[in-house]
């Protein structure tokens, strides 16, 4: 028996023993009934692998984004670069369902630009008649999310409605999705109290509403921040205002707020 102390000896017969039991494993295991099915299954997989890299098709998009498999066929006629070809009429002869997914495809796919997306809206408020283009407005989705967009493309419908078509870069991944969303367009927000036009009193450029406390009515000097066709967003006139307006201190410190929850009462004209 041959004995040795040197380290570097050592370390030699330790990795030829090594690299021999790794041998006679893999001799072991390639010539046993597991082993015979484990290299089975390696060619299989070999096989596989190059059957698919042979049918592999390379497509150069013209353009960056993602790739979606949500195809309906509308691809080239809901297009960017068609917004003088859609109307109301057009849209609404594909039956589309409102929230309804794109279906995905096993056979195609797209690519889609994943940083903005386009959302045509109809409205025949005075807001949208009065639109212009490159305005900012806010929208707010189904699920009470609200998102900025930017009016991109503006048209006069046969039948008084206006097309207002917004782009926007929130929320792309999941609004193209859908084709057809239900959607509120914000045209202004304020913060105060909400009351019917018909409430407002006006008298010498000033504003009123009719207070009702228990049958006791008083008529309330108030500010109108917005209205629309319909409703007004009011508020009170700070101190500050009122001096302005020329009021006087004993005028402004016996001055009478309207407050939320109160009752406002419809004046109706003989």
């Amino acid at each position: 028996m041959l004995l040795t102390n040197n380290v570097n000896e050592i370390s030699e017969y330790k990795s030829t023993i090594s690299e021999l039991l790794i041998k006679k494993a893999k001799i072991t295991g390639e010539l046993s009934p597991s082993g015979s099915h484990i290299s089975k299954l390696i060619e299989t997989r070999r096989k596989y692998e190059e059957e698919l890299n042979n049918g592999q098709e390379y497509i150069k998009a013209d353009m960056s984004g993602i790739v979606s498999y949500r195809i309906d066929g509308l691809e080239e006629i809901l297009s960017p670069s068609n917004f003088e070809n859609i109307d109301k009429k057009l849209l609404e002869s594909y039956n589309l369902k409102t929230g309804q997914m794109i279906q995905e495809s096993k056979e195609a796919g797209k690519v889609v630009n994943n940083y903005e997306c386009y959302i045509a809206v109809f409205l025949n408020s005075d807001e949208a008649k009065n639109a212009e283009t490159g305005k900012s407005i806010t929208l707010r989705t189904s699920d009470a999310e609200e998102i900025t967009a930017q009016i991109e493309y503006k048209k006069e419908q046969d039948n008084g409605e206006t097309m207002l078509i917004f782009k926007t870069n929130k929320k792309v991944e999941e609004l193209i999705k859908y084709r057809k969303i239900s959607i509120d367009v914000i045209w202004w927000s304020k913060e105060g109290l909400k009351v019917p036009n018909s409430a407002i009193i006006q008298e010498n450029d000033l504003s009123y509403v009719i207070r009702n406390r228990v049958g006791y009515k008083d008529k309330i000097l108030i500010k109108v921040l917005q209205k629309n066709e319909n409703y007004a967003i009011i508020e009170n006139y700070s101190t500050d205002e009122l001096m302005e307006l020329g009021y006087s201190e004993e005028d402004i410190a016996g001055r009478k707020f309207i407050k939320l929850f109160d009752e406002i009462t419809i004046e109706k004209s003989n």
